[in-house]
């Protein structure tokens, strides 16, 4: 690429997303917001910028962005000496909510083991329950490694985007 941002290209590509997003169970429109702040210049918008960029009323643009400050997909600044907030993607967004996940997962396993203690031992619903808490503890586990080796694996991929734009200029 030429160094040229073309908007519609960027436009189209992180509505294309908004809607993969939607279509794995993501509410539609906040799906479109995230979108649409991910890839913004700067990874910040206002409420008036959402809205005319989606073409969205300013409801649908207000519940979508409760629904991502709630997940903490997004934050919500202001800027100095502004009365607007601001919606704001952060860097380690995936990272942060994908980790804050496995602090469900004990939560899950307790009452999961308080289930399995009341069900007839050999019973189809004993497997399923049994099952699950498995697959629990092997996301536990996985989660533990998959948080030390991302650390080690942005650092990387942090000096690459870096060294790169180093040679770009």
């Amino acid at each position: 690429m030429n160094g040229q941002r073309d908007d519609a290209a960027v436009q189209r590509y992180a509505e294309g997303f908004g809607n993969l997003l939607a279509d794995t169970g993501w509410p539609r429109m906040s799906a479109r917001v995230f979108a649409a702040v991910l890839s913004s210049e700067d990874g910040r918008m206002t409420s008036a910028e959402l809205c005319e960029q989606l073409q969205a009323s300013p409801a649908a643009v207000s519940g979508a962005v409760r629904y991502l400050l709630q997940m903490r997909l997004a934050s919500r600044e202001r800027e100095p000496g502004s009365r607007r907030d601001v919606y704001v993607v952060q860097d380690d967004f995936w990272y942060e909510s994908m980790m804050r996940q496995d602090r469900f997962l004990p939560r899950w396993e307790d009452i999961l083991g308080q289930l399995i203690n009341v069900l007839e031992p050999g019973s189809e619903s004993h497997r399923r329950v049994s099952s699950t808490l498995g697959f629990l503890a092997f996301i536990q586990e996985e989660v533990d490694g998959l948080s030390e080796r991302w650390v080690k694996r942005k650092a990387e991929l942090d000096a690459e985007y870096d060294a790169r734009q180093a040679d770009a200029r």
